[in-house]
């Protein structure tokens, strides 16, 4: 069992940044992949970011790309979504998810484990 505990969201200008982490449980947090994904006010919830077991491969969806960077702490227990330039259109409820499979990390039904989300705001 994995609990995840998301932290870091909030309201911030366009343009602005933000970081976010998501807290792991449990001692085999470097068994899986992580990602982050959002969900936007009337949207279905979309991939955004994930990184591999060691950190060392990371995946983003095209509209963040540049702008946004995952990383992660095994030591720590602990993944990051570093937001940087954010546009109002990145508004969501931004959620970390945890999977054994790293081929399907960037899907919803991949994910074996999901935090309860944080929420950011962006104001043009």
């Amino acid at each position: 069992q994995v609990q995840l505990v998301e932290s870091g969201g909030g309201l911030v200008q366009a343009g602005g940044s933000l970081r976010l982490s998501c807290a792991a449980s449990g001692r085999t947090f470097s068994r899986y992949a992580m990602a982050w994904f959002r969900q936007a006010p009337g949207k279905e919830r979309e991939f955004v970011a994930a990184v591999d077991w060691s950190g060392g491969s990371t995946y983003y969806t095209d509209s963040v790309k540049g702008r946004f960077t995952i990383s992660r702490d095994n030591a720590k227990n602990t993944v990051y979504l570093q937001m940087n330039s954010l546009k109002p259109e990145d508004t969501a409820v931004y959620y970390c998810a945890a999977t054994l499979s790293l081929r399907e990390v960037t899907t919803l039904g991949g994910m074996n484990y999901w935090g309860k989300g944080t929420l950011v705001t962006v104001s043009s």
